[in-house]
């Protein structure tokens, strides 16, 4: 079955650039559309960006619109999300998700989840 691993989280400063990545060990997310969601102390996990399982461009939620970029390499099964300008609310458990035929904004909707990368902004 698909499993996922979040690697690329760290202590940044604010304005610095970071990528996640998100690895299905397993090699079977091929088929699945894949999503980044993240959650901040005392705070919901939120939908953050979206890509289908044919890849393509991505779909953000609005915070993330022109400092976040989603994107995959569908036969490594690896994702990627791209930060840049970090900003000290970006502080959070980033996830990576797995839906069958997906990539949308509904965590509910998503079956496959990692364990979370912490990213820390902090100066």
């Amino acid at each position: 079955q698909v499993q996922l691993v979040e690697t690329g989280g760290g202590y940044v400063q604010p304005g610095d650039s970071l990528r996640l990545s998100c690895v299905d060990s397993r090699g079977t997310t091929s088929a699945y559309g894949m999503g980044w969601f993240r959650q901040a102390p005392g705070k919901e996990r939120e939908f953050v960006a979206g890509i289908a399982w044919s890849g393509g461009t991505g779909n953000y939620a609005d915070f993330a619109k022109g400092r976040f970029t989603i994107s995959r390499e569908t036969f490594k099964n690896v994702v990627y999300l791209q930060i840049d300008r970090v900003e000290s609310e970006d502080t959070a458990v980033y996830y990576c998700a797995a839906e069958l035929m997906g990539g949308g904004g509904k965590a509910s909707h998503y079956t496959y989840w990692g364990q979370g990368t912490q990213v820390t902004v902090s100066s």
